[in-house]
């Protein structure tokens, strides 16, 4: 019988390098001896038998046979057989006779839950008109480029109430994703595991099918169709990817064969108590070459911009989650996962290697040294990592009463004392907003007006500080409810003055920052940032600039997280002449009491904080103004200064 698997192919997949095996093993339309139909191969080395079930044979495990490889890989030919067709892998372990029927590790389609089997599918049937994108994203994705990331579950973004409250398929969505994400200015999607997964109650963080985009909103067409279209109005499009970790859905990887084949047999080693869960075993060839053509292939088949790597923290250490006696130490002694470091440089040297202009993001929440740095200094490879420490200690400062808040004043100043040690982004995310935690909204204190007015600052400070940004959906417009998996956002809340406002305050605050380039340029410099006064902590005031390459990118950010107006307050600039008032949180049309500079201040050769000249300004209650030199040449007058 003719083969798809060359000698070469199993030599590679042994070894852990073959970096195409999604278009080796899994489910293939092809043609043997002038019959088509499907070539299938899977990976089960502890299998006495493999054959192919579905609804074509009537779940008869006697139908079609596989033959087994030195490598063991299963393969066979399965001839009649159409795109579409439902199937899984009956397996007989030569381990206790243990019988099982398992989905497709590398299957290109899933039944929708809570049916668990594959499908054929044929992924080469979708002509992609995004090449303007694909030639030019190498500097959308760049360290100085402008990155805005809206986040997105696809479930809960937006339903059709009308119809029994069902979700939008992919292609209902496309349309009215693309408009909205570009019209609030942002500059990336990021959309949370779009990978099959059981249940519809969660992120879609346990995934059972890693190579087969979730049934629920449509067909692998449908959702290449999503990212074309997003790609189309110019908006990059980032995956939340999950090595970490994987369900033990009977159905799943777990157990595979048998024996514990994708995770380690002992549960000290194989299993995340924290989720219930089995970690992959980082440390076996065939797992990591699994996981290194996961993150291929949704870049390669997909035309995905980026990963957001899920829960690195728990892959680094071994005691993540874990109390004395849960874990085994590593062979020097230590908690340091050490196959899982390597594992991770190995997965980004192959990424950058295969696709340059792509970005690996990092969720890693602990202060790992070099997440964001490349292997070959010591460092992890990822392009980003997220800033949870910025994060945790702005929302617990912006919580504070704002009596209280002049004795918190190191949290938020301190995130700059760190803030070029990695390449970070500020991430206001979905952890956030869920399991009890509330909105962003509700987390600001006050009454309703204070409460927007502290959102309105919050993300104001947020498009002054260095780094990329990162928002959930439905914080874009002051959501008041957490998230709901059963609902969509409160979309009827833009229909009031104030939640317009923030949509409003956001939208301008993003196109300020891609059009500003000393907001982004040097985003991992420390030249691209200075403090004027972050000491005022009687007042709850700080004040700084923002830099970029060109000696006349200088604005200036005031902030009030106080209730109370400053009135004739000033602070140093870097340059004389007149510095224009170019947003201000607190103006009416964002729902603010309309306290301001009248559209600028001029500057005094008055010098204060470090710098030549000064301005004598209202920062507005729980308000923050930004300035920029009319004459920008002038506001070069302390350059260099640091």
């Amino acid at each position: 019988m003719q083969t798809g698997l060359t000698e070469f192919d199993l030599y590679l997949l042994a070894e852990g390098t073959h970096n195409r095996a999604y278009e080796k093993l899994g489910a293939h339309l092809t043609e043997v001896g002038g019959k088509q139909g499907v070539q299938f191969a899977v990976w089960a080395p502890n299998a006495e038998q493999v054959s192919v079930v579905g609804d074509f044979n009537r779940w008869d495990a006697a139908a079609h046979p596989m033959r087994s490889t030195p490598a063991g890989i299963w393969e066979g030919f399965v001839p009649d057989i159409a795109p579409g067709a439902v199937y899984k892998y009956h397996i007989v372990s030569r381990l206790k006779k243990y019988t099982v029927d398992k989905a497709d590790p590398y299957g290109f389609a899933s039944e929708i839950r809570p049916q668990t089997a594959s499908r054929v599918w044929d992924l080469s049937d979708y002509t992609w008109q995004d090449a303007d994108w694909m030639a030019n994203r190498k500097a959308r994705n760049a360290l100085d480029a402008p990155i805005s990331i809206y986040e997105v579950h696809l479930g809960s973004w937006r339903r059709v109430t009308e119809e029994n409250n069902r979700w939008l398929t992919y292609r209902e969505m496309a349309p009215l994703l693309a408009d909205y994400v570009h019209d609030a200015g942002f500059t990336h999607v990021e959309l949370l595991p779009i990978m099959e997964h059981p249940f519809d109650g969660s992120w879609g963080y346990e995934v059972t099918g890693y190579f087969a985009p979730t049934s629920r909103f449509g067909t692998p067409a449908d959702f290449m169709y999503l990212i074309d279209l997003l790609h189309q109005r110019g908006i990059g499009v980032i995956l939340d990817w999950v090595p970490a970790h994987f369900p033990k859905d009977e159905a799943g990887l777990g157990f595979f064969d048998g024996s514990h084949l994708y995770e380690h047999e002992d549960p000290r080693q194989g299993e995340q108590p924290d989720w219930n869960t089995f970690i992959f075993n980082f440390g076996r060839n065939e797992v990591q070459n699994f996981l290194v053509n996961n993150a291929l292939f949704w870049l390669d088949k997909y035309h995905a911009d980026g990963l957001r790597v899920d829960a690195v923290a728990s892959m680094l250490y071994l005691d993540y989650g874990k109390r004395e006696g849960e874990w085994i130490p590593n062979r020097y002694g230590g908690k340091e996962n050490i196959e899982a470091i390597n594992f991770l440089r190995t997965l980004n040297e192959h990424v950058y290697a295969a696709f340059p202009d792509v970005m690996m993001i990092a969720e890693e929440s602990t202060n790992w040294p070099q997440v964001s740095r490349p292997t070959y200094t010591g460092g992890l490879g990822f392009t980003f990592k997220w800033n949870m420490g910025w994060m945790h200690d702005v929302l617990d400062y912006m919580s504070q009463n704002p009596v209280y808040r002049s004795y918190h004043q190191s949290e938020i100043t301190f995130s700059l004392a760190y803030a070029f040690s990695e390449n970070y982004i500020l991430p206001l995310s979905h952890d956030e907003v869920v399991y009890g935690k509330g909105s962003l909204l509700r987390k600001m204190p006050g009454d309703e007006w204070q409460k927007f007015a502290n959102l309105r600052l919050l993300y104001g400070f947020m498009f002054g500080h260095p780094g990329k940004k990162l928002l959930f959906m439905g914080d874009e417009f002051g959501q008041w409810s957490e998230w709901n998996h059963d609902g969509s956002l409160e979309w009827n809340a833009l229909k009031d003055f104030l939640h317009a406002g923030v949509a409003r305050w956001l939208r301008d605050l993003n196109t300020l920052y891609r059009a500003r380039p000393s907001l982004y340029e040097l985003d991992f410099e420390s030249g691209g940032f200075q403090w004027i006064d972050a000491k005022d902590w009687e007042r709850s005031i700080i004040s700084f600039v923002r830099r970029g390459r060109e000696p006349h990118d200088r604005i200036v950010f005031a902030c009030n997280f106080t209730p109370v107006p400053r009135h004739n307050y000033r602070i140093g600039v870097p340059g004389g002449g007149k510095w224009r008032e170019l947003l201000n949180s607190d103006a009416p049309m964002y729902g603010g009491s309309g306290q301001g500079n009248f559209g600028g201040a001029e500057a005094a050769p008055l010098p204060i904080h470090g710098q030549p000249y000064s301005l004598n300004i209202t920062i507005p209650p729980l308000g923050i103004v930004v300035f920029e030199a009319e004459d920008r040449d002038s506001a070069d007058a302390s350059k260099g200064s640091k």
